[in-house]
């Protein structure tokens, strides 16, 4: 079925056109709350947001929706996203809802819908979902009607949970750090859960005004980052995206380190202590292959999935495995959360810069990533990945690459662009097929 609604990550677009209005908005509070009452116990929503002018106008619709059709709702203002999915666990909602565009610009937004296990929902829940959204709503009577309110302990709650996620002997008094949150919805909680356990904190991106989220900082932009852990003489950067579901690290020399290197540090520390579940780690077709070849040669795997932490966790759950993420950021440690918590996966790291006694870029240097090239190629229509001229180049480019490289090819989900990636340990040799493939792309469309 096509999706009219829900793409990788819940429901985003521009603000006030296509599917990101306040009348949708309101609709998927119907449809939603319609797919969740069930029973006769009171229903509740949890409802939180980031820092977008927009999250007022998208918060008041999703609050008609789900108390026109019977749902309670309980709205904490801005928090990260993985702060929405413990709180809606925790309060037994029946549902959480996060409303956040991530790493993108201001004038996007969406919304983001969280089961009462704390996990996103599954791919056929927001296809039931989607077909109600088509449907009449069914209204609760007039004496069923929902109640809204807000709560003030919901930073608090979230960061005393994020504190747990380190053992309760570690410290952070002797660290300097700066913590970017992106003008997003970790502005306070994330300096505010480091400060507390004794690091020396300076910030970016803590003064939002409803406009100013991922612009110019975050985990997207940290050349801001970079300068500031070196003119301060920092040990270590934190960088978040819009809804801190994400992680970019800066090492005390200014470089920048990735999801690969992030997750090869917590999975090889859980590793040694023998806390790693699953035998592995799980990460998507864009992780680098020197993060496989580091955790083969400790006999650890790297399980990969199509892009998106949603299917990543999936194959998480499936397989055991209690550490994931992308190369992008986003990190999955199951054993303090049900999502991406880019703030978590920042206490891991500063506690193992702790327990080490080393430098950031000593630590966060856990292997050699092998060249990678990402292109994209954008096509007027048809289909050219079907095509058999482009088929028989990427079956020699495989051919070629085999056993020393890889390549990854796929369709954007929301643009007409196909994705050209290869790597391997020629970088010229990467390049060259890199631009085969895309030439006859090219050619196909």
């Amino acid at each position: 079925m096509t999706r009219k609604f829900f793409g990788t990550d819940g429901i985003r677009g521009r603000t006030n056109a296509g599917v990101m209005t306040a009348a949708t908005a309101m609709r998927v509070g119907q449809a939603a709350g319609n797919y969740f009452v069930r029973g006769t116990h009171r229903h509740r929503v949890v409802i939180g947001k980031d820092t977008r002018l927009s999250g007022y106008m998208m918060e008041s619709a999703l609050v008609a929706g789900f108390t026109s059709v019977g749902m309670d709702v309980i709205m904490t203002g801005p928090l990260p996203t993985p702060a929405i999915a413990l709180l809606t666990r925790e309060m037994r909602a029946d549902l959480g809802v996060m409303i956040s565009a991530s790493h993108n610009p201001y004038a996007d937004n969406g919304i983001k819908l969280f089961g009462p296990d704390g996990f996103k929902l599954s791919d056929e829940a927001e296809a039931e979902i989607e077909a109600l959204l088509e449907a009449q709503p069914k209204l609760a009577s007039a004496e069923n009607i929902g109640r809204a309110r807000r709560i003030e302990d919901a930073r608090g709650r979230y960061i005393h949970a994020v504190k747990n996620s380190v053992g309760s002997d570690v410290r952070f008094d002797d660290l300097k750090v700066v913590v970017d949150c992106a003008n997003g919805a970790a502005y306070q909680v994330a300096p505010s859960a480091i400060w507390e356990l004794g690091a020396e904190v300076i910030t970016l991106g803590v003064t939002p005004n409803g406009t100013n989220i991922n612009d110019g900082v975050g985990s997207t932009s940290i050349e801001a980052l970079q300068a500031k852990v070196v003119a301060e003489g920092a040990h270590i950067g934190i960088a978040l995206d819009g809804d801190a579901d994400r992680l970019i690290v800066v090492d005390e020399k200014g470089r920048k380190v990735d999801g690969d290197q992030i997750m090869a540090l917590i999975a090889t520390r859980m590793h040694e202590k023998g806390s790693l579940k699953g035998g592995g780690v799980v990460a998507t077709v864009m992780s680098n292959l020197g993060l496989e070849r580091h955790l083969q040669d400790r006999g650890l795997t790297l399980e990969r999935t199509k892009v998106g932490d949603r299917y990543v966790l999936e194959r998480m759950k499936e397989g055991g495995f209690n550490v994931g993420g992308e190369q992008s950021g986003h990190m999955i440690l199951t054993d303090h959360g049900t999502t991406g918590d880019g703030t978590v996966a920042a206490m891991r790291v500063l506690a193992s810069l702790v327990r080490s006694g080393k430098p950031a870029s000593e630590i966060l240097h856990q292997f050699d990533p092998v060249p990678q090239l990402l292109k994209n190629v954008r096509y007027e229509g048809g289909a050219p990945l079907e095509n058999k001229t482009v088929k028989n180049v990427i079956a020699e480019v495989e051919a070629e690459l085999e056993g020393k490289g890889r390549l990854v090819i796929r369709a954007s989900g929301t643009e007409p662009v196909i994705r050209v990636m290869a790597e391997g340990d020629d970088a010229a040799q990467v390049e060259a097929v890199v631009d085969r493939v895309c030439d006859a792309v090219r050619s196909a469309s």
